[in-house]
Formats: C-alpha cells, structure tokens, sequence
C-alpha cells in the first residue's frame, strides 16, 4: 500500500474532468440549440453551414429585391395606364373632330382639350419615379439619337449592339391608290355622258353627267371617316381615289362605271424600305422599321423622308434587378421613353377635319407603342412572381439541410446530458473515496 502517490484518486479525477468537458458541451448545445459551437466542435461542418447561411440570406435578400422590384413596375405599368388613358380620350376627340358635323371653331375648342392631353403625357412621363429613379423618361432605356430629322421615335431593345448605323437609302411607305381613266381639265368640269357611279369601301356614289368633278370630291370626302378614302384632283388629270394611312394595311376595295372608270378592284400600300448598316433583315409596317437580325436588332423607328440619317445607339441603361444569391443572376427591366415626342403625339393637330382624320392613325400607333411597353414589364413581372417563389422554395430547402448539419438534436444531446450527470455523480462519489483509501494505511502505524 502507498501513500505518495493515489493512482485510484488520479484516475477518478481524469474520468470526472472528462465528464465535466462533456457534461459543459452538453449545456451549451442545450442552451443554444445549435451542435457546432466553435470551429473544434466540427470544423468541416462549420465550413458547410456558414457557406450555406450565406446562401440562405442572400437568397432571402434576392426575394426582397425581387418583390421591390415589381413594385416598381407596377408603379411603371400604373402609369402608362393612365397614358393609355389619356391616348384613348385623344382619339375619341379625333374621331369627334373629324366629322362635318363641327365648325371650325368647335374642332378650335376640341384642340384646346388636345393640346392639354398631350402636355399631360409628358408630365406623366417626366415625373414617374420609384425610390426617386425616373422611369418612363427614357433613362430606364437606351438612348438613341439621328443625326437629322429623316427619322424618328427611335428605340432600341436589349439586343441592339451599341454603335453607329449608316442609313443609306429609304423609300416611304404609300398609300392605297387609284385614279380614274377619264381626265379633267378643271374641278369645275362636268363628267359629262352618262354621269358615272363608284363605290369606295362599301359606299356608293351615284353623279349625272351634269355634276362636277369638284362635286365627287365633296361627296366622296364627306364619308372620309367612314370608308378611310378620301378623293383629289389635279388638272388634266383623273380623279385619284387614296387611304388616308400608309402601308401595307392601308387597302380598300372599288368599282366604277362611265366617266369614273377605270379605278382598281382592289388597292394596297406599300411599307417602307431601307438600306441601314446592322440590318440583316428588318420588317416595316407602315413607315415604322424594325429590325429583326444582325447587330441593330432590336433598333426601330418612324420614317419620315426618303433620305438618309446616321443612327447611333448609346449603351443601354436598363435597370439591372440582382434576383439569386451569387454574382450574375441577374435580369434587366428596359424602359423606353413614354414621352408626347417619343410616341408621336406631339404636335398634333385636329382643327380641320383630315387633320383630325390624320392624326387616328398616328393616335393609334401611339397606343401599340404604349402597348408594347407595358407588354414588356408586364412579362418581366411576371416572371419575378414565379422567380420569388422558387426563392422561397431554395431557401426553405437549404435553411433545412443548414439546419441538419449545425442544429442539434435535443432528444439525443438531452440523453447525453442525463448521463454526463449521472457519471458527474458517481465520480465525485468515487474521488471521495479515493481520497479516503490512504488513510487505511494509518491502521497499519497503530
């Protein structure tokens, strides 16, 4: 028996630390809930987790931003609504000025409420923002710039290469026309033989002979908004019978007898044409171009002149909305310019009648314009709907698979810790007699 040294109480004081360490882990994995406390408890865990838990925050931050960003379209789209509005309220005054019904001053009193619209346009446009960004004045879009007046309300997409573009040559889209075979020295003429009947668009006109070529204009121009065909005339030729919109959807049918003979069954206009450098191949309806292949993809504008103009498309300022965790899941929201001048509307004159009978056509291109850009946010918005649910989806999978890996498991650390105490006990139980073992030895000295 040795007293110097207690090996029994040595032994029990290694086996109580040990239970200690364990029996602390224990407590705080029960106390914080979470398994990996510091690197030591599982570095390679550790390592997984804290790249999953950047993942998890910034998935959640992209669904943030993917919310706040159809806010800012629906403040965009909510707006052009109000635009479309305002389009709708002009081309009803249109129509309203283009019958003979009105006097001159009346169509006066109809421009006043026009020219008010318009200026409304451009307000809209100027002082639409989200979060103090201006979004319909063109800034959210690319900017496109001619170096002459021979084009205009020119746009760019997304796919339009930034540069210049050479437009070499142009013809104007015509108009569905057809002219008579007889001439006439003067609009005071009369037809003469047998009169003569023609019929435009499904409206008949019957003339004697007695009746004046100045007359079959008044009559044909006077169902000017109904058929869309209006009559004119110049000496020592015939009457020419012609749309008052351009294009290939510019068309009317007709039928002639005596002095009127000789127009076509059927009448159609022709779009324009050009030749422009990035153009593979473009399509053009009316005189709006737009090209469909080759580097200026994308570039459209309004023709006015059968000459040439130099494009230049500047990089595009499309608003770049950060949707995914990591670098590039990305997608962009273009906004073209809604302004009066970039739609066409400006300027707009109704105070004759074919100018109010003009400006249907332009008022309805202004709306496929307003049209086409709240098509594209619209599906953009879309697809943020479906893009924050798959967030939300990948969030609550990794936070998951996070959660297995550093979380712990109550039922089980809970089992450790009852029995980390139970042996907390013993062992202080046991050292206490370990230390009392030596003092058998004083037996031995009695």
């Amino acid at each position: 028996m040795r007293i110097n040294q207690n090996i029994a109480a040595l032994n029990a004081w290694r086996n109580l630390t040990r239970t200690d360490e364990s029996l602390n882990k224990s407590l705080e994995r029960l106390s914080s809930g979470v398994r990996i406390n510091r690197a030591a408890d599982d570095a390679a865990g550790l390592a997984i987790s804290e790249k999953m838990r950047s993942q998890i925050r910034g998935i959640n931050q992209a669904q943030r931003n993917a919310q706040d960003a159809i806010s800012l379209i629906q403040t965009a789209e909510g707006a052009l609504n109000e635009s479309h509005g305002i389009l709708q309220r002009m081309r009803e005054l249109a129509v309203q000025a283009a019958s003979d019904t009105l006097t001159t001053s009346d169509r006066q009193e109809i421009q006043k409420e026009f020219d008010q619209l318009t200026s409304e346009i451009d307000r809209i446009a100027t002082t639409t923002e989200f979060n103090t960004k201006k979004l319909l004045n063109g800034g959210a879009g690319t900017i496109v710039t001619a170096t002459n007046d021979n084009v205009g309300a020119l746009e760019a997409s997304g796919d339009t290469v930034a540069g210049t573009y050479a437009l070499t040559a142009a013809t104007l889209a015509t108009k569905a026309s057809t002219v008579t075979t007889a001439t006439f020295a003067a609009s005071t003429t009369a037809l003469g033989g047998t009169g003569g009947t023609v019929t435009i668009a499904g409206e008949t006109f019957n003339f004697s002979n007695t009746n004046t070529v100045q007359e079959v204009l008044d009559a044909v121009n006077a169902k000017t908004s109904t058929t869309g065909v209006q009559a004119t005339f110049t000496a020592t030729q015939g009457i020419t019978f012609q749309t008052l919109s351009v294009g290939s959807t510019a068309k009317f049918s007709a039928s002639a007898t005596g002095a009127l003979a000789g127009v076509a069954a059927t009448s159609t206009g022709a779009d324009a044409t050009v030749t422009l450098a990035g153009a593979t191949t473009y399509s053009a309806i009316g005189n709006r171009v737009t090209v469909t292949s080759g580097t200026a993809k994308g570039l459209s504008f309004d023709l006015k002149a059968a000459a040439g103009a130099s494009i230049t498309v500047g990089a595009s300022n499309a608003l770049t909305l950060q949707i995914g965790a990591n670098k590039d899941q990305t997608v962009s929201v273009s906004i073209n310019s809604v302004t009066a001048s970039s739609i066409g509307v400006n300027g707009l004159n109704v105070t004759t009648k074919d100018n109010a009978a003009a400006a249907l056509a332009t008022i309805d291109s202004a709306v496929t314009k307003v049209s086409s850009e709240r098509s594209k946010i619209g599906a953009v918005q879309n697809r943020l709907e479906y893009t924050i649910a798959n967030l939300g989806t990948a969030s609550e999978n990794m936070t998951a698979a996070e959660s297995r890996i550093r979380d712990v498991d109550m039922a089980q650390e809970m089992a450790s810790f009852t029995r980390s105490q139970i042996l907390m006990q013993a062992g202080t139980a046991m050292m206490a007699q370990a230390n009392m073992k030596p003092q058998a030895v004083l037996q031995l000295l009695k």
